[in-house]
């Protein structure tokens, strides 16, 4: 029998009027070879959904401007990342953004780091992409976000390199006509979340975060990308579980986080999540199913399903 048969609700908070709320407007990462297997996203997904195309190293040009074209087609905003790292010269980024333009009428893009430890060009990080003027026409961009550090940007394990760069973007942000956002990376509880929110708005930093949380998925798989992104303080919420027989064979469910973040949010309106951006690390098709089951009208597809 597959894991996934094993859907019992956890000791579960109930959806409630500030969970759907919460939910509403929320965005959705990809990959090229997972869109492929989704047969219709509007079938899935609520009208209007931005759909983030990841490009990670060795993905092609042709992949990622063919998986842009088709999502925009059934009608969705498709916003793709742009990883320093990965990119080449200057010339072939101008190429490319030329053809999500033409194939798909992409004005929206993430700009970030890319994670590798050296770049494969011109590109180290996504301050350069910034100043490289590539992008001073989109109409929306978003950044990366790092609740819990990012030690590859800070080595000691502390915030002063990140914080220094958001700072600097925050700058921009009030000289550019684009709209921003701070994209995050996953993380599994509320707590360090809240705080690292909280300590922005303090230093300043008023764009709107747009926080990152996984999807429904066996709770090894969410283990193994917690480590691989470098996923810091949270992971013991998973480890924890890990040691729960009854919980190990149950798919993890972001639940209790978002409801958390939800409860905090509907007591302090102006606390900076703006909108929730989904990891489908358990499948696409089953965190649009648990959106849809937790988040009432926020979750309803774009075209109902049978």
């Amino acid at each position: 029998m597959a894991l996934l048969n094993f859907r019992r609700k956890e000791a579960a908070r109930p959806a409630s009027g500030s969970l759907e709320s919460f939910l509403s407007g929320y965005s959705i990462e990809v990959m090229p070879r997972t869109a492929a297997k989704v047969e219709s996203f509007r079938e899935i997904l609520p009208e209007g959904t931005r759909v983030y195309i990841a490009h990670i190293d060795g993905t092609t040009d042709d992949e990622m401007v063919q998986t842009a074209a088709r999502i925009a087609r059934e009608g969705f905003e498709v916003m793709p990342h742009f990883p320093a790292r990965v990119l080449t010269t200057r010339a072939a980024v101008a190429e490319l953004i030329a053809r999500y333009r033409g194939e798909a009428g992409v004005t929206s893009a993430l700009l970030l780091g890319g994670g590798m430890a050296s770049p494969n060009g011109e590109f180290d990080s996504s301050i350069q992409l910034i100043e490289s003027g590539l992008f001073a026409d989109f109409t929306r961009l978003h950044i990366a976000g790092h609740p819990e550090g990012n030690k590859d940007i800070d080595p000691d394990g502390g915030v002063k390199n990140v914080t220094e760069a958001l700072m600097w973007k925050q700058k921009f942000s009030e000289t550019t006509d684009a709209k921003m956002a701070i994209a995050t990376q996953f993380a599994f509880d509320a707590g360090p979340i809240i705080k690292w929110v909280e300590g922005l708005q303090a230093a300043g930093v008023t764009i709107p975060v747009h926080i990152g949380i996984a999807g429904p998925a066996k709770l090894q798989t969410l283990i193994k990308f917690a480590i691989a992104c470098g996923v810091g303080p949270s992971l013991k919420v998973l480890q924890k579980r890990a040691m729960d027989v009854t919980k190990l064979l149950l798919p993890y469910e972001p639940t209790e986080v978002l409801s958390d973040l939800a409860a905090h949010k509907a007591a302090n309106p102006d606390f900076g999540i703006e909108q929730v951006h989904f990891f489908p690390l358990g499948g696409i098709k089953a965190t649009a199913e648990w959106v849809r089951e937790n988040g009432g009208a926020s979750g309803q597809p774009a075209v109902a399903t049978a």
